[in-house]
């Protein structure tokens, strides 16, 4: 099942997406006991949003050892873990803003990204995909002059608009055997595979609930392969995941 977040008349519902059509849900896909209503829309009637609205958005860095390798940093013997804001948060084909003022070089990261169903809390490994709703692309869009190779990485990471999401949240997909990709103006950055995780979801999401309680429609994103570069005003970035689909946004500068 794919399920979507959409707008439709100044009205905003959840969905679900077969054959180019959308399925409007009464309820949510974090409620067990939504309807799919049988009248549906053309996906070309609506506008895809973010598929869902997360209280926070926890981040695994350094998660692929090739990506490690090109920042200059030793392969982690536990997860890095990093948040970002709620306000970060679009859709597909919206907007990333490129700082005016602060940055010098803005980023794309492609990353698989997973979405908590329901709320979680000392979740054991063998029971943490059932707590997990799907899976979505991510982009965790960085402005690299402002992220030092030790410390924080908050500034770096969490201007408005820095974390595209969709534009679908997936059920049935296994996060292990996922090709995933990214795309500059049409021409292939990033090529990689999720069984080159090294920190896997079972684990994160367990990991994560011994420490903080994760809550309906939170995001873990799990990181980025190789490949990391910079993007420009006016360039486009695609995101693609085997089993979700392409989030593809483009990139303008405003002054703040």
């Amino acid at each position: 099942m794919k399920f979507v977040r959409f707008e439709k008349n100044q009205a905003i519902s959840y969905g679900v997406i077969e054959d180019n059509r959308v399925f409007p849900l009464k309820g949510s896909p974090f409620d067990d006991n939504f309807v799919i209503e049988k009248e549906s829309i053309g996906i070309n009637e609506v506008k895809l949003l973010a598929p869902c609205t997360p209280g926070k958005i926890l981040c695994v860095g350094l998660n692929y050892a090739d990506h490690a390798a090109e920042v200059g940093l030793a392969t982690p013997k536990w997860p890095v873990i990093f948040m970002k804001p709620s306000t970060t948060v679009i859709g597909p084909d919206e907007e990333i803003i490129y700082p005016g003022d602060f940055v010098t070089r803005l980023d794309y990261e492609a990353e698989l990204a997973f979405i908590i169903k329901k709320k979680a809390k000392n979740v054991a490994e063998e029971n943490a995909l059932d707590y997990i709703l799907g899976y979505t692309c991510g982009n965790d869009v960085t402005a690299r002059n402002l992220q030092p190779k030790d410390g924080q990485w908050t500034i770096a990471k969490s201007f408005d608009t820095f974390m595209p999401l969709g534009p679908v949240i997936a059920t049935d997909i296994p996060w292990d055997n996922l090709n995933i990709s990214c795309t500059l103006n049409g021409e292939l950055k990033q090529k990689s595979h999720t069984k080159n995780l090294i920190f896997g979801v079972p684990y994160l999401t367990s990991y994560l609930s011994k420490i903080m309680t994760l809550m309906p429609g939170d995001v873990i994103i799990t990181g980025t392969p190789s490949g990391i570069s910079s993007m420009m005003p006016g360039d486009e970035v695609s995101v693609t995941i085997d089993g979700i689909g392409t989030l593809t946004n483009k990139v303008v500068k405003r002054e703040n």
